[in-house]
Parts: structure tokens; C-alpha cells; sequence
């Protein structure tokens, strides 16, 4: 998939008569998958929406409306672009698409932490991967750690124009890892 491309989901075995599939969603948005919404696959494929049950995780394609076509889609990976997931997804105060925050600079004060490299999912909190700035590794710190996103305890302000996000407590965390 090319840069642009988001991964939202994978396609599970098919249920049923009908052509529907069991939807996996690797995503924090289930309502990109109204009906009408398109998406590519790894293989190529271009599917639309023609029905999503939320409740029973299931989606069912256009031109896929028996067990035995339906069946093809076993295993493949749904992708979104980042326009479509923009326009499709809307976010609450302090809410980000991962995306956006990749590649962003971290700041402590006017201390330069690093990069944001990669989210990290736990089961109780999402983690900045940071990706440490060379002038702190040639301090014998090591070269990644992760702060918790946890809005007001460690991560005070983040501007995604300027690619830049205010930290607090995080160069403590840097130093004890």
C-alpha cells in the first residue's frame, strides 16, 4: 500500500448466505464503514458498502451477495486514504488520528525530546513511541521510550500544523528507561 493508504480493518470468514463477512476494525472510527463507503483491499480490489451491522461486526460489499463469492474477501485487508478518513471520522477535543501525530516533534520546556516514530496500543492507554534526538542519545540515554498520551498529566498541547507536541514529565521517563 502506498503512504496515503490507512489500514482500518481486516475481512474475516464469510457468515451466513448473504455475503456477509465477519469485519475485524484496526481503527477507533466504526462509522467509516456507512454504507456507500469505498475501500481497497491488499489485493487490489475495490469494494463499496452496501450494508454494516455494528452490533454483529459484519459488512457486506456490493457485487459479493452470496457465501461463495463472499468467500474471496476471507482474509483481506481493508484500507481507507488519509482524505477519506479525514472527511469520514470526526474528532473530539484532544482526540488525533495517528497519523497526524507521526513524525511530530516532542518538547519538554524547550527541551527537545525526539520524533514521534509510531503510536503504541496497551489495554489501558495508547504510548508515543519517540524515536530520542541524537543530542540526548550521546548522553547515554537510550535511543526510544514512550510517554502515555494521556492528555494534562504528561502530554500538554499538540499542534499538528507545526508537527510539534508539549510535553511534561516525559524527560523523567526518558532518563529512567
Amino acid at each position: 500500500m502506498n503512504n496515503d493508504e490507512i489500514f482500518v480493518a481486516k475481512l474475516g470468514k464469510a457468515v451466513g448466505l448473504q455475503g456477509h463477512l465477519r469485519l475485524f476494525m484496526d481503527t477507533d472510527f466504526p462509522e467509516q464503514f456507512k454504507k456507500g463507503a469505498f475501500f481497497k483491499t491488499n489485493k487490489k480490489l475495490e469494494l463499496k458498502v452496501a450494508e454494516y451491522n455494528s452490533s454483529r461486526e459484519l459488512i457486506k460489499f456490493e457485487n459479493f451477495d452470496d457465501l461463495e463469492t463472499s468467500k474471496i474477501l476471507t482474509n483481506q485487508e481493508l484500507y481507507s486514504t488519509i482524505e477519506k478518513t479525514k472527511e469520514n471520522c470526526k474528532l473530539k477535543k484532544n482526540e488525533f488520528f495517528w497519523f497526524d501525530l507521526i513524525s511530530c516533534d516532542v518538547y519538554e520546556n524547550d527541551l527537545f525530546l525526539g520524533k514521534v516514530k509510531e503510536i503504541q496500543r496497551y489495554p489501558l492507554n495508547d504510548y508515543l513511541e519517540i524515536q530520542t534526538s541524537n543530542e540526548l542519545i550521546g548522553k547515554g540515554h537510550p535511543k526510544v521510550f514512550l510517554i502515555p498520551h494521556i492528555f494534562d498529566k504528561y502530554v500538554l498541547n499538540i499542534d499538528i500544523t507545526n508537527k510539534k507536541i508539549q510535553v511534561k514529565d516525559s524527560l523523567i521517563i526518558l532518563e529512567n528507561s
